[in-house]
C-alpha cells in the first residue's frame, strides 16, 4: 500500500514537471502509468480520468500503439466499474488501433478484455468470438500463458451458452497449456470450470477428477478462496454420485475456509442441509478409502478443525477419539495419521488442536483415556525422536495447564 501511494505521488509530480501543452508525449505517458496505478489502488474514477487523458494526448495517427494501449487500459477500468456498454466501445477501438499498429499480443489483450465485457453484459456469442480471436492472436505471438487464459475464458463462455463439447475442448487445452507454463493458478481455474462442464454433461466421475485437480492446483494456504470454491463444487459432484460421506466432508471443508466467498458458503451449506450428518464423518470417510489416502484426508480435516468454532472442534475430536478407539484393527494407523497431521500444523494450530483433544478426552472414562493416550504414544514412536518429544511434551504441558496429570508418555 505504501509503495503504491509513493508511486502515485511520483507520477503526479512528473505530471507537474511535464505539462501537457509543452510535453504532450511525456505527460501522456505519465498519465497512462498513473491510470494503471490508480486502478490497482481501486480508484476507478481517478484511473478513468487519467487514462482517458492519456488516450487523447496519444495522437492515434502518429502514436497508434500508445493510443491503443491507453484505450485498452481504459476499457478494462470501465469494465471494472460495471459500465459494459461504454467499455465495449472503447475496447473495440483499442483492438482496431493495436491491430493497425501490428501489435499482435496487445491486440489479443484488447480482444480478451472485450470478451470479458461481452460475457458480463450477457452476450455470450460475441464473448466467445472475442475469446476465440484473442486465443488465435496469442498463439501467433507464442504466448502460452495468455493462450491458456483465453482458452479458459472461451470454455467458460461456451459452458454458459450450453455448448458443452466445445467448452470441454477449450478447457482441456487451457489446463494443459497452463500446466506446461507452470501456471498453477491457471491450471486450477481451468480444471474447476472443466468440472462444471462434466457435471452439466452428467459425467460425474470426470467431474470429481477435475475438481480434485483444481484443489491440487489451489492449495488452501495459497489460494484459499479458490480452494473453497473447488471444495464446494466437489461436494456437489459427490452428492450427484450418491456419495453422501464424501459430499459432507467436502462441504464442511469448504465452509471451514475463512476466506470462502459467500456464494461458495451458501452452496456448501445447501449440500449439508440436504444430506445432514454429524461430527465424526471423517472416520466413515476413511473406512471407504484406501489406507494410503488416509494421511492426506486426515490432514484436510485437522486443518479445518484449527479454524472451527471451539465447540465444534471439541465435538469433532471427541468423535475422532471414539472412532479410533472403536477400530482396534486400524487404530495404530489412524493414530499415526492423526499425529502426522498435528506435526504438519504451525505451532499455534498444533496447540489449538491438542488442547481440544485433551479437553474432549477428559470427557471419556479413565479406561478410554488410557487407551487413547497409549495409542497416540505408540504412533508417536514411529516418528523421529525430536518429533516424538515435541508431541509428548506439548500434550503434557497442555494437560498440566488444564489441571490434569501429565500422563502422555
Amino acid at each position: 500500500m505504501e509503495a503504491g501511494r509513493e508511486a502515485i505521488a511520483q507520477l503526479e509530480e512528473r505530471l507537474r514537471r511535464y505539462p501537457a501543452d509543452r510535453y504532450p508525449v511525456q505527460h501522456a505517458t505519465a498519465r497512462f502509468h498513473l491510470g494503471a496505478a490508480l486502478a490497482h489502488a481501486g480508484d476507478l474514477a481517478g484511473a478513468e480520468e487519467a487514462l482517458a487523458a492519456a488516450a487523447r494526448l496519444f495522437d492515434p495517427r502518429r502514436l497508434g500503439a500508445e493510443h491503443g494501449k491507453a484505450m485498452n487500459a481504459l476499457g478494462a477500468v470501465l469494465r471494472q466499474a460495471g459500465r459494459h456498454g461504454e467499455g465495449a466501445v472503447v475496447l473495440e477501438r483499442a483492438a482496431a488501433a493495436l491491430e493497425a499498429a501490428g501489435l499482435g499480443a496487445e491486440h489479443g489483450a484488447a480482444r480478451f478484455n472485450l470478451g470479458l465485457v461481452r460475457r458480463e453484459a450477457g452476450d455470450l456469442t460475441a464473448a466467445a468470438e472475442a475469446f476465440e480471436r484473442a486465443r488465435a492472436l496469442f498463439e501467433e505471438a507464442r504466448a502460452p500463458g495468455q493462450i491458456a487464459a483465453a482458452a479458459r475464458e472461451l470454455g467458460a463462455a461456451r459452458l454458459a451458452a450450453g455448448d458443452l463439447e466445445a467448452a470441454r475442448e477449450a478447457l482441456e487445452h487451457a489446463a494443459g497449456l497452463a500446466g506446461r507454463a507452470g501456471d498453477q493458478a491457471g491450471v486450477g481455474a481451468a480444471a474447476n470450470v472443466l468440472g462444471l462442464v462434466h457435471l452439466a454433461a452428467d459425467r460425474v466421475p470426470e467431474a470429481v477428477e477435475a475438481f480434485r485437480a483444481a484443489l491440487a492446483a489451489h492449495p488452501r494456504g495459497v489460494r484459499p478462496a479458490e480452494h473453497a470454491m473447488a471444495k464446494a463444487n466437489l461436494a456437489l459432484a459427490h452428492e450427484r454420485a450418491g456419495d453422501a460421506v464424501h459430499a459432507r466432508a467436502a462441504a464442511r471443508q469448504a465452509l471451514g475456509v475463512p476466506a470462502a466467498p459467500e456464494p461458495v458458503r451458501d452452496q456448501a451449506q445447501d449440500v449439508l442441509d440436504r444430506l445432514g450428518g454429524a461430527p465424526g464423518d471423517v472416520l466413515a470417510l476413511l473406512d471407504a478409502e484406501e489406507r494410503e489416502r488416509w494421511p492426506a484426508l486426515v490432514r484436510e480435516e485437522i486443518v479445518r478443525w484449527v479454524d472451527a468454532d471451539p465447540g465444534e472442534r471439541r465435538e469433532e475430536l471427541g468423535a475422532w477419539i471414539d472412532g479410533q478407539l472403536g477400530r482396534d484393527a486400524v487404530a495404530p494407523d489412524l493414530a499415526e495419521a492423526f499425529v502426522a497431521s498435528l506435526l504438519e500444523l504451525p505451532p499455534d494450530g498444533m496447540e489449538t488442536v491438542m488442547r481440544s483433544t485433551v479437553e474432549a478426552l477428559s470427557e471419556r472414562d479413565a479406561a478410554a483415556q488410557r487407551s487413547f493416550r497409549s495409542q497416540v504414544a505408540m504412533a508417536t514412536a514411529r516418528f523421529h525422536v525430536p518429533q516424538l518429544l515435541r508431541v509428548r511434551d506439548a500434550f503434557n504441558a497442555i494437560a498440566v495447564e488444564l489441571g490434569e496429570e501429565p500422563a502422555w508418555s
